[in-house]
């Protein structure tokens, strides 16, 4: 029995063994599985930065290597996490192989290609987030097979395709995301068997048709986003049986219908309603003061009528946005909705331009959190009560174009956080209060088409950071202030005119030298054009007494577009150059003592007064005629044989037209001291440019002297000619002259003479040489204002040669080092030898081919399509803008060692937002934010508003991507962008921040 025991126990022992051996060889063929499937995955990755994947070798096992996770029990791999490691190239389908994967975390990264279908053998997988990539293709149909899916997480990336309706059999789906993409199609109704669902983001794709019934259906659903899509028919009344929303957003569609009465009663858990750019009529309904955890509510854009209910339950709103409806009807009780809005502790932004309001402004308006209030274009009357005082932190008022009357409050000066004010096309009567100059913040101010009598206070000179001014249409009288006229801060316009001010026209106006326009027209002003005037773009003088000849000097304004003399007192002869030149831009009729100039403006030929002089004069006349005959013959014959022999004994006066002055070849080389190396300040592929100074008068200069042995350098010449020869504007490179001569060699000689810019490029000012003296200087004054700033400068100078120029001009070549810095720090475009006429223009056939296929820009701010021989585009110089704008801010060049393979500067901040907005900005803007530099910026600009910072910063970035898609139809507009941008600039200065920027001595 003893021996019989002990041979079973041997047996068992050894069955044990080979049990043993058998799960140990199936466990390590298992492992090897997932081994080999992790090293294909790496094989997959042609890019990593941060070298995380080095790990991934057989010195360590895989359960060790970095972002990976394996279960304790079998030791297989069940958390994928390479998450924000800027890794390109693409998803293995190998990753299939990992069949007990759980989770996935692959976002902020620069995956591209497609989502492989392999993914679908994953069945134990929950979470599967691959957002903030450039994943392309479809939606995998078979994803439907990973069962126990909880987040499917897919938005910013460039998938294209309908949803697939096998996404319907994900049960245990709680997120599912596929916000910005450009899915299409529609939304199918198998998503209502989503019964787990609790967030559906689908905005910012090209969704069409109608949102589907069965959605009232997701009872656990939180928040559903389809703004900004396609969507139309109506919002289905199962979406309010939806309880547990906290956000609503179907904004910026095409929705019809009105909203459910009932809304208040069901959605009681709602923080964020949008439903704001759709075509929604019928009232706003009373039950949505119910909503008492209500944050944002949005309805602006839209038909809404009637009269606007009370909110007064709605103590958490912050945002009030019911623009641009048909709401209220001109009866005094309109406006009785507001108290109940300004009961709210955290409002911040209300809105209720372009209605019906009518009624008065109600006393009960005491907020101290609201910053912008806005109900202009209404028909509201009655004077402006005093109480808008209490709204110590507003920023932003607006009461344009209604009916208001009486003065303006005498408090109103206490709102030292002002920077607009609004009060155009009212009543609004009595002196135009000298308390005004106490709002030092104020950058904007319209107080046109009033009753204001008495003279324009000159405490408004205070206001130092006033860029606008409009005072136009009132009864204004007595001299123009010196300290106003002279308020060098105005660059944007300042207008003045139907009043009655008398006097003349002080010297002071010639501190204005960023101002764009100047209307002084219908007052009573006389005496003459003060010499120190300059540099405007449009300047309106008419129907004042102004007398004297018209001054010389108004014929070198290079920026001057348009220019109004009429109805004055000027006598003399007209000028024939500059301005003058086109009559469609000049107007001097009514002034009757004026003669000559071109005879589009039908004036009387210039006569002495004394016959016998004149008769002198033809004698004379007649002989000059005779001499400068037999002289030009031989002048001529001196010049042709001068030029057999190649040799240059005299200079040729060279110029591009009558309106600029003439330089020779002697000057320019005098002027730059022969060229020397010390003046050289940049190098392009067809030039140099050489800083230099005129010694007639003292002008510095910039002379780029064209390269003519390099191909392409002739016609890049012509195409900058051509495209500046009817260009101005402010934010455009100013052309003095053009050279085309003959050296002291004998050789040919083609130079362009600009205005000198004092601050050179941008390019030195993003990316200065380390070895600089200024270098470091450079890095810490070019501050957030300024690159808004420039940014805004670029995009108007684009807009201008896009859609305002009457032949459109494409640059072609937009880029840092071709935007030059005047000594204000105002951005110019310069550089057009790329420059092209679209198709269809009337220029000549020489201009129109300025640019050859050969010739498409610069590698990074080139747009794709160019590279595949598509013709050159207005979309194509927006790109460019884009990458600029994102370069400007990242402070990386598109060229910079960070972007290798298939990672770019637009794919590298498209997949940081906007959770790493901070991560990828210039670190000088994020010492600025910690540091509070300058008396510019106060410190309790970045302590209190730095939330203001990352949404002004996630808005820039915003901007350049969308320039910057690789499908030309994607991209903004540049007067779409000059508009955002002027919202981000309003923004900073509602926080205190200088208009114009901190002078550069802050930073020193």
């Amino acid at each position: 029995m003893h021996v019989s025991y002990r041979k079973f126990l041997s047996c068992q022992l050894l069955l044990c063994i080979a049990l043993t051996l058998c799960f140990n060889q199936v466990s390590s063929n298992t492992n090897e599985t997932d081994r080999l499937a992790l090293l294909a995955f790496k094989a997959s990755i042609t890019g990593d930065p941060f070298g995380v994947l080095n790990s991934w070798n057989n010195s360590i096992g895989f359960c060790q290597w970095y972002g990976i996770m394996c279960g304790r029990r079998h030791q297989r791999v069940t958390v994928l996490n390479l998450t924000s490691q800027r890794l390109s190239g693409s998803i293995s389908p190998h990753i299939g192989n990992l069949s007990f994967l759980k989770e996935i975390w692959l976002q902020n990264n620069s995956l591209h290609h497609e989502i492989p279908s392999q993914v679908g053998q994953l069945h134990h997988l929950r979470l599967l987030r691959l957002h903030n990539n450039s994943l392309v293709g479809n939606v995998p149909k078979n994803i439907s097979a990973c069962f126990n899916l909880v987040q499917l997480i897919l938005q910013r990336n460039q998938l294209s395709g309908e949803i697939p309706s096998e996404i319907g059999s994900l049960s245990k789906l709680q997120l599912f995301s596929l916000h910005d993409n450009n899915i299409t199609g529609i939304v199918p109704f198998s998503i209502g068997n989503l019964s787990s669902l609790e967030f559906l983001y689908l905005t910012l794709n090209n969704l069409g048709g109608s949102i589907p019934q069965v959605l009232g259906h997701l009872t656990n659903l939180r928040v559903l986003a389809f703004g900004g899509n396609r969507f139309s028919g109506t919002i289905p009344s199962s979406l309010f049986n939806l309880s547990l929303l906290t956000m609503f957003d179907v904004g910026n569609n095409q929705i019809q219908g009105t909203l459910y009465a009932g809304i208040g009663l069901k959605l009681l858990d709602l923080k964020f309603f949008s439903v704001g750019g759709n075509q929604l009529a019928g009232p706003i309904p009373p039950s949505m003061s119910n909503c008492t955890k209500l944050d944002k509510l949005q309805l602006g854009g839209n038909k809404f009528s009637g009269k606007v209910p009370s909110l007064e339950n709605l103590y958490k709103l912050s945002w009030f946005v019911i623009f641009i409806n048909q709401l209220g009807s001109g009866k005094p009780e309109d406006l009785s909705f507001l108290c109940s809005v300004f009961n709210s502790s955290k409002l911040d932004y209300v809105s209720i331009d372009y209605n019906k309001f009518g009624g008065v402004l109600p006393k009960c308006m005491g907020s101290t959190t609201l910053t912008i209030f806005s109900a202009g274009y209404n028909e509201i009357s009655g004077e402006i009560p005093k109480e808008i005082a209490n709204l110590s932190n507003m920023q932003g008022l607006s009461l344009t174009s209604n009916s208001l009357s009486g003065a303006i409050p005498s408090n109103l000066g206490n709102l030292q956080n002002l920077v607009i004010v609004s009060l155009g096309q009212n009543n609004l009567g009595g002196t135009i209060p000298s308390f005004l100059g106490n709002l030092t913040k104020l950058t904007e101010l319209y107080l046109y088409e009033n009753n204001f009598h008495g003279q324009i206070p000159s405490h408004l000179s205070n206001c130092r950071s006033l860029v606008l001014l409009d005072l136009s249409n009132n009864n204004l009288s007595g001299a123009m202030p010196p300290q106003l006229i002279g308020l060098s801060s105005l660059a944007i316009i300042l207008n003045l005119s139907c009043n009655h001010l008398s006097g003349i026209l002080p010297m002071e106006v010639g501190k204005l030298k960023a101002l764009t326009a100047l209307d002084i027209s219908t007052n009573l002003l006389v005496g003459e054009i003060p010499s120190s005037l300059g540099g405007i773009e449009e300047l309106d003088l008419s129907c004042n007494n102004l007398s004297g000849q018209i001054p010389a000097f108004l014929t070198v304004f290079q920026s001057l577009k348009l220019l109004n003399l009429s109805y004055n007192k000027f006598e003399g002869m007209l000028p024939c150059e500059g301005v003058f030149k086109n009559a469609a831009r000049t107007s001097i009729i009514g002034n009757n003592e004026l003669c000559g100039g071109l005879p589009e403006f039908h004036l009387p030929t210039c006569v002495s007064k004394s016959s016998k002089s004149r008769k002198i004069h033809m004698v004379i006349l007649s002989t000059s005629v005779i001499s400068g005959v037999l002289g030009l013959a031989l002048i001529l014959a001196l010049i042709y044989l001068c030029w057999l022999k190649k040799k240059v004994n005299k200079e040729v006066s060279c110029s591009m037209d009558n309106s600029h002055p003439n330089v020779s070849y002697k000057i320019l080389l005098k002027a730059t001291d022969s060229f020397s190396p010390m003046n050289l300040i940049g190098v392009g592929s067809f030039g140099s440019v050489y800083k230099g100074m005129l010694e007639e008068n003292q002008t510095a200069i910039a002379v780029k002297v064209l390269h003519l042995a390099h191909h392409g350098a002739l016609k890049s010449f012509m195409a900058e000619c051509g495209a500046l020869k009817n260009i101005r504007h402010r934010n455009l490179l100013k052309i003095l002259t053009v050279c085309s001569s003959i050296d002291y060699q004998g050789s040919d000689f083609k130079a362009l003479v600009y205005e000198f810019m004092d601050n050179g490029s941008l390019e030195r000012w993003l990316h200065p040489n380390a070895s600089s003296s200024h270098g470091n200087e450079l890095l810490k004054r070019l501050n957030f204002i300024q690159r808004i700033n420039i940014a805004i400068g670029v995009a108007f100078a684009l807009d201008y040669l896009h859609h305002q120029c009457h032949t459109p001009i494409v640059h072609c070549d937009l880029k840092p080092s071709n935007i030059l810095l005047n000594a204000e720090m105002v951005a110019h475009v310069g550089d057009f030898g790329l420059a092209k006429f679209l198709v269809g223009s009337s220029v000549d056939s020489i201009a129109n081919q300025m640019s050859s296929a050969s010739l498409r820009g610069t590698i990074g701010y080139a747009p794709p399509e160019y590279a595949m021989g598509c013709e050159v585009s207005r979309e194509g110089d927006v790109y460019s803008y884009g990458i600029l704008l994102l370069e400007m801010f990242t402070g990386l060049s598109p060229i910079d060692n960070t972007f290798r393979d298939n990672l770019t500067l637009h794919s590298y901040v498209a997949r940081a937002l906007p959770e790493q907005v901070l991560e990828i900005t210039d670190n000088i803007l994020l010492q600025e934010r910690k540091s509070h530099l300058g008396p510019y910026s106060p410190p309790h600009w970045f302590s209190k508003s730095d939330g203001i910072f990352q949404e002004c910063l996630l808005m820039v970035y915003n901007i350049g991507v969308a320039c910057s898609y690789e499908v030309p139809e994607r991209r903004m507009s540049t007067s779409g962008v000059a508009n955002k941008l002027h919202q981000i600039r309003e923004k900073l200065f509602a926080l205190g921040l200088h208009g114009q920027g901190a002078p550069l001595t802050t930073y020193i």
